[in-house]
């Protein structure tokens, strides 16, 4: 297995590293963590087995790099659940490997398709859309199960919103016939262009999320603002603690 840099981090272990450095081997579950993530964390003990358990955990958010440089004095790079996405489409092209995305409308999935064969025509796609619930079955898990496995991906992609996503792989990551297992969430609707991400402009500045509250305040106010303020009070207590 490749070896990579980690750091310590509010109790997680993040990537610190580049992502031509993630470990090669079957079924490694990447998930990111976010000021967000790190909250919803602290109430639901299964989120947060599912993000401790993730063999790469990466940085997606200036929440968790402010927190690396605050509290350890360790600099870390953002890494989003979008530039993992491309860096995988530009990896599997070059060898012609294949993908699977699970989640998401068919309507979607179609549009992701259809992108990446022109984009990244060396890759083979394939697709699922489960249900639209708040519990998957046994038979609806069976049946994603089939149908990942009976594609066997070199890279899952996994579109169904935190926590659920990462949850899922956790719970299935065994019988999962896949390379890597990736919850990238809102990067579907990204990349298909059915939600537009926030500019280079936001993003360079470390601003992302900034980007996305000025367009959708109201959706994105208890994630952000509400949040943001119990995020603070974490960070103070661990700075308080040592």
């Amino acid at each position: 297995m490749t070896k990579f840099s980690t750091i310590p981090c509010l109790g997680y272990t993040v990537f610190a590293d580049q992502l031509k450095n993630l470990p090669e081997a079957k079924n490694t579950v990447i998930n990111t963590i976010n000021q967000y993530s790190y909250c919803m964390a602290e109430k639901d003990q299964n989120f947060k087995q599912a993000l401790l358990s993730s063999d790469v955990l990466l940085p997606d958010g200036v929440g968790i790099t402010f927190a690396a440089k605050f509290l350890y004095g360790e600099r870390i790079k953002k890494i989003a659940g979008a530039d993992l996405h491309t860096y995988f489409l530009n990896d599997l092209n070059a060898r012609s490997g294949s993908c699977f995305y699970l989640g998401a409308s068919n309507e979607t999935l179609e549009k992701i398709k259809c992108k990446i064969k022109i984009e990244y025509p060396n890759i083979k796609v394939g697709s699922y859309s489960p249900p639209f619930k708040k519990t998957f079955s046994t038979e609806d898990n069976a049946q994603m199960i089939t149908e990942v496995n009976s594609f066997k991906p070199d890279v899952l992609f996994i579109g169904m919103t935190a926590p659920k996503q990462e949850k899922w792989s956790f719970e299935h990551r065994n019988t999962l016939d896949a390379g890597y297992i990736c919850a990238i969430g809102a990067v579907f609707d990204f990349y298909a262009g059915t939600v537009a991400r926030p500019s280079e402009f936001w993003q360079n500045l470390g601003l992302e999320w900034l980007g996305r509250f000025i367009k959708e305040p109201k959706r994105m106010w208890t994630r952000y603002v509400t949040n943001g303020f119990k995020y603070l009070g974490y960070l103070l207590q661990a700075k308080v603690k040592g």
